[in-house]
């Protein structure tokens, strides 16, 4: 059985070209007799404090790239470090305990429970992981505060309009003060100036709280609002560069 790894500590040479570093990334989806190469080696660092945006067309691995990076998915070859710690040698409990106190998730439906408020909807994470209810309730307070929707605390997700409950979901996934915040077409479902509107809180957010973000999108006027845009085709990595200045 793998041991608990400790996140913090910095002992592989990969910590030194960013806080997420893939090196040789391969995974393969089998089905029967189908077998897809989703990632065919994929070597891919990003530093501390960046805001990344993963493009390319459907099906070329962006989405599983994500996956395997955040330690949604297993991998197939190759290794994910996190601050130096390869992430397949954790073991499940320690790959559970990363993704709920140093990971926030944003994805494109935006999985509100309806029933509940915005307030409610943010704590729930904080909640299940045990911390106190009237912390639980203050923190998610600040961060509705952070996304501009504290005065909308008490209304229901019906209540709100596409836009809005997309910055509800960017406050659950902050609410837990995450090091690096995982996007998956978090404006996929938006309008566009809406998805402006988003990009510009995110981007606002990433260098406020100095906290990493990587993004997955098609909208390359999403992408361009990034420190860098990588571009992937067939499992691999094309192009990646820094955007025009938006």
């Amino acid at each position: 059985m793998a041991k608990d790894v400790n996140v913090n500590q910095r002992v592989n040479p990969a910590v030194g070209e960013g806080i997420v570093v893939a090196k040789n990334l391969r995974k393969t989806y089998e089905t029967g007799k189908v077998k897809v190469d989703a990632l065919r080696g994929v070597d891919f660092a990003v530093k501390e404090g960046e805001m990344i945006a993963v493009m390319g067309p459907s099906g070329c691995g962006k989405t599983t790239l994500l996956n395997c990076m955040s330690g949604l998915d297993d991998l197939s070859g190759g290794e994910v470090y996190v601050r130096g710690e390869p992430l397949s040698k954790m073991s499940d409990r320690a790959r559970t305990m990363y993704r709920a106190q140093k990971i926030g998730f944003i994805f494109q439906a935006y999985n509100l429970l309806p029933v509940l408020t915005s307030a409610e909807n943010v704590e729930l994470p904080l909640l299940i992981s045990g911390t106190p209810p009237k912390e639980a309730r203050k923190r998610a307070v600040e961060a509705l505060r952070s996304v501009g929707l504290e005065d909308w605390q008490n209304h229901k997700s019906s209540e709100l309009s596409g836009g809005q409950q997309q910055r509800v979901t960017i406050a659950r996934s902050l609410v837990n003060r995450p090091e690096i915040v995982f996007g998956d077409e978090p404006t996929g479902n938006l309008d566009s100036e809406s998805s402006k509107d988003i990009m510009a809180l995110l981007k606002d957010l990433n260098k406020r709280n100095k906290q990493t973000y990587i993004i997955v999108t098609h909208d390359y006027n999403v992408g361009r609002m990034a420190d860098r845009i990588v571009m992937m085709r067939d499992g691999l990595i094309e192009k990646d560069f820094a955007p025009a200045p938006y």
